[in-house]
């Protein structure tokens, strides 16, 4: 059965991490997983892949908890607050600005006592299987914010916090690696 519900501002939590990019204080991590079943309050509910297509994704704030009385975090309008929809779910990096209340929540998540996401929408298609309570989330409306949250919806989800050092390691590694790689291809081009 499909259902329209466009009304209905609902929450979800899921997953992130903290880096720390050359003193900038970043939040990344996923806001929403595709066909993860959770089961709360007696129903379990599946956001379908295709959910964000045709989605208000205009302006999308970064909360804690979904707070309107605490300070937005960061915000897609002003570019602190980036997103992508990929074959996972909704990934979001968040720059976060220097303030005392973004360095507290920044603190919290790399220490690992935030570890999960949420995110505020509306639905405007939907499918329920009243046999097994299960509803599918086929369209989203509108996203209004994902946030850093302290209990989660969605429990199969985990945010992992790295340091600076482990950031500067990976990024060392990786442009090595593609030193590597250039100057093999210089040798296989010299070679012909």
């Amino acid at each position: 059965m499909i259902m329209e519900n466009k009304h209905l501002k609902e929450n979800r939590i899921v997953e992130m991490r903290a880096l720390d990019e050359e003193n900038q204080m970043v939040l990344e991590g996923y806001a929403v997983v595709f066909d993860s079943p959770a089961t709360h309050w007696g129903y379990t509910e599946i956001i379908d892949r295709n959910a964000f297509d045709g989605a208000d994704m205009k302006d999308i704030c970064m909360k804690y908890n979904h707070l309107d009385s605490y300070p937005v975090m960061a915000r897609t309008r002003g570019g602190s607050l980036q997103f992508e929809i990929d074959d996972y779910g909704m990934k979001i990096k968040a720059n976060l600005p220097n303030t005392s209340s973004n360095r507290d929540i920044y603190e919290l998540v790399k220490s690992g006592v935030l570890d999960k996401m949420s995110f505020a929408f509306t639905v405007s298609e939907e499918e329920y299987d009243y046999d097994t309570d299960t509803r599918r989330i086929t369209r989203f409306d509108k996203i209004f914010d994902v946030s850093v949250v302290d209990t989660p919806f969605y429990d199969d989800t985990s945010i992992v916090a790295r340091s600076k050092d482990s950031f500067l390691e990976e990024r060392n590694t990786k442009k090595a690696q593609e030193v590597e790689f250039n100057k093999k291809k210089l040798n296989l081009l010299l070679s012909l």
